[in-house]
């Protein structure tokens, strides 16, 4: 019976491509399966629209005593779509999306069947909270959760199949009130953000009442063969490819990247962005990635908070869309080894109510130094809150990311280009206590005139930069890819929140002494400058000569996530994530709790099915071709030839007897580890014990033996699909 691995190569050619996407335009399927606010001019009630309309664009909560009429309305809408059941969607700290439908039908009391969905249904709902992480927060016997809309994200409608469901985006907290999910945090986040960015604003705009902060992510993702992913365990249970010696041919020719998108592929990319447009999700670009097999979309830019759902929905939608064409994605942050890994690159801004983007240079002095404002207070909550940023990034799956082709390292630095590099060393060169009149000159920057100087500086970024400004924004490129945004996002805005309070005080304590308003916000931001200039880096982040410097400037570089995760924990998170209404001390020592559960879960697992695979797909074809050069070598001597003619084969066997030996040995070993490891009972113990008892001592190695196995054993025999079939077969 042939293998799984050559009947996947046979299949490739009658693999159907599942429904490929019609011809319409874009325009005309957009938002098809959302209740937009047009959609609900049309099915509510002045009175109910009102109400919505001002949750809405006002963050008010909805009038329970018109919620009625808003579930009414949404009901029509829905059923006249075909819908039959409704869900509460939400983001628990699982890091996927979870959903529990309950249907339109009910009963009453007389036995009539009837279709009902009230208003108590669309604001909450009680899910069993008990089996999904909660840090300590709740005891397993304490199950009570609760769901809650968030109107701020549109309702949508989800096909799956013939199927169709109500989703409403909620989110989810304990029966005591701490956030159990991605979402709460999130938005309490981005309310800080908000009135923080507004006051500082009204130095040069009193018109401004609200800041949003939008987000644009690129998502990266590798698409194989179905066949070879159910052939490889590794991929099915953890992800990524624990074994699998590097192809010929692997990236170093650089000519899949921006190349012809392969045929199969482009049909699963129609088919998802359909899926995604009816959702609303702005998806705008496509394009093959660096790795082969490798690929990105990424969006137009929306408000954090939805552009979080969709991505989350979006990764939903490609997964069960690839399995339609027979095809799998690969969303881990590296699935396979010495190529790309996979990255989710967090493009951020902030935009006013008034129509200005706070990162864009403007085109008066006055909107200039808005700029440089919040330009540099960036550049200061990152140099301040570095840690609790790479905090916010950690995941097993990204420590195989970071610092290895072209992804960032685990220092946090930021790029701002050479031309941003001089405007601050001109502001820092005003040295002294006070602007005098004639360093007025500096606040009459023609950043406007300089703008293709600008864009052109950036155009050619720096992809080894963890945090680089990009022209009008700034992109946090060390998001791993199988991510949720919200994460990385609720960091970002709360220390920016918190640094921008902080200016706001400084610079009124000046005013308050006499200074002139620009002058006194000219000297906050030459000392910030001066006081965070060592986060700023222009060169190439993967040298050695970098990590040496970072260590001299004092910036730190945790590798591993066990250590980078304490950040969350220390008294200078809590009280930046207190002060901002963001977590509580005990949702922050939760949530360290789930995310070291889930790197000794992550780690406990790859672990188990890389001894599995050595023990069951390793060895057995590495002993039949040894038993083969062992008979062949017999065979040789029996019939009297000398002993040269066979001392090729003697040398292979050596080798292969060496590595089945040294996989054996090791195999064991690292089930001893983890034996060890798994008795500990403190977590953060645990964890750590997992890299550097399990992980770290065993998990390259045994690759290095296995991989120098699948060089020497006959091809015919061996069962895992190769790196040269999975990236290169389509």
């Amino acid at each position: 019976m042939s293998s799984l691995r050559f009947k996947s190569i046979d299949n490739l050619s009658t693999n159907a491509e599942g429904k490929v996407a019609g011809s319409s335009k874009i325009t005309a399927i957009f938002n098809e399966n959302v209740f937009t606010l047009k959609t609900a001019r049309a099915f509510l009630s002045d009175e109910a629209y009102k109400s919505l309309l001002n949750s809405v664009k006002g963050g008010k909560k909805i009038d329970r005593s018109v919620a009625n009429q808003i579930s009414a309305g949404l009901r029509q809408w829905a059923e006249l779509k075909g819908v039959t059941h409704f869900t509460h969607w939400f983001q628990p700290l699982t890091g996927t999306a979870a959903e529990k439908h309950d249907s339109f039908f009910t009963l009453k009391s007389d036995g009539t069947a009837i279709e009902e969905f009230d208003g108590a249904a669309l604001i909450q709902q009680e899910p069993d909270a008990s089996s999904f992480p909660s840090g300590g927060l709740r005891a397993t016997f304490e199950a009570r959760g609760y769901t809650a809309w968030d109107p701020s994200s549109p309702i949508f409608i989800m096909e799956i199949g013939t199927g169709k469901t109500l989703c409403i985006p909620t989110i989810f907290v304990s029966y005591t009130g701490e956030s159990l999910d991605y979402k709460a945090p999130l938005l309490r986040a981005l309310s800080a953000l908000d009135k923080s960015a507004v006051d500082v604003c009204h130095y040069f705009d009193k018109n401004v009442t609200k800041v949003t902060a939008t987000l644009g992510w690129e998502q990266e993702y590798f698409v194989i063969d179905e066949g070879f992913f159910n052939a490889r365990p590794d991929l099915v249970m953890s992800g990524r490819t624990v074994f699998g010696h590097e192809p010929a041919k692997g990236q170093q020719l650089e000519d899949h990247y921006f190349g012809s998108i392969p045929e199969r592929t482009y049909a699963f990319m129609r088919d998802f962005e359909e899926e995604s447009y009816k959702l609303g999700i702005p998806l705008r670009t496509r394009h093959n990635e660096v790795a082969p097999a490798q690929f990105e979309c990424a969006p137009i830019f929306e408000e954090v908070s939805v552009g979080v759902d969709h991505n989350l929905l979006l990764m939903d939608i490609m997964d069960r869309v690839a399995r339609r064409h027979k095809l799998r994605v690969l969303l881990h942050e590296k699935p396979f080894a010495g190529i790309n890994g996979n990255g989710k690159h967090n493009n951020w801004s902030m935009s006013t109510d008034t129509g200005v983007n706070l990162l864009a240079p403007g085109k008066t002095p006055k909107t200039n130094l808005m700029f440089l404002t919040f330009f540099v207070n960036t550049i200061k909550a990152v140099h301040d809150y570095s840690d609790i940023l790479r905090a916010s990034i950690a995941s097993a799956g990204n420590d195989f990311r970071l610092g290895a082709n072209e992804a960032p390292p685990a220092i946090i630095s930021v790029f701002i280009g050479q031309y941003l590099t001089k405007v601050l060393g001109d502001v820092k060169e005003r040295v002294g206590d006070k602007f005098d009149e004639q360093d007025e000159a500096i606040l009459k920057l023609d950043l406007h005139k300089s703008i293709p100087e600008l864009l052109l500086d950036n155009t050619d970024r720096n992809r080894t930069s963890p945090f680089a400004f990009t022209g009008n924004k700034f992109e946090f490129r060390a998001v791993g890819s199988a991510a949720n945004c919200a994460n990385a996002m609720t960091a970002l805005n709360t220390i920016l929140a918190e640094t921008l309070k902080k200016f706001k005080e400084e610079v009124d304590q000046l005013i308050e002494k006499g200074e002139k308003k620009e002058i006194a916000i000219m000297h906050v931001i030459r000392e910030y400058i001066v006081s965070s200039e060592k986060v700023l880096f222009e060169g190439d982040g993967y040298s050695e000569e970098w990590h040496h410097e970072a260590e001299r400037r004092g910036l730190p570089n945790v590798r591993t996530t066990p250590l980078a995760l304490d950040a969350m924990i220390t008294e200078k998170a809590k009280k930046l994530f207190e002060e901002n209404g963001v977590y509580s001390h005990s949702e922050l020592e939760a949530r360290h709790e789930i995310e070291l559960e889930k790197y000794i879960k992550r780690v406990q697992i790859e672990a188990r099915i890389m001894g599995e695979m050595a023990t069951s797909h390793i060895l057995p074809p590495s002993f039949k071709y040894q038993n083969t050069l062992i008979q062949n070598i017999i065979g040789l001597k029996e019939v009297g030839l000398k002993e040269s003619s066979y001392t090729n084969q003697k040398q292979i066997l050596e080798k292969i007897s060496e590595h089945i030996g040294k996989i054996s040995e090791l195999v064991e070993k690292m089930i001893q580890a983890r034996k060890i490891a798994n008795a500990i009972s403190d977590t953060r113990t645990k964890a750590i014990a997992y890299n550097s008892q399990v992980k770290e001592p065993f998990f390259d190695t045994i690759r290095y033996h296995a991989d120098k196995l699948e060089l020497l054993v006959d091809d015919s025999e061996w069962v895992l699909p190769k790196y040269r079939e999975m990236l290169f077969l389509r």
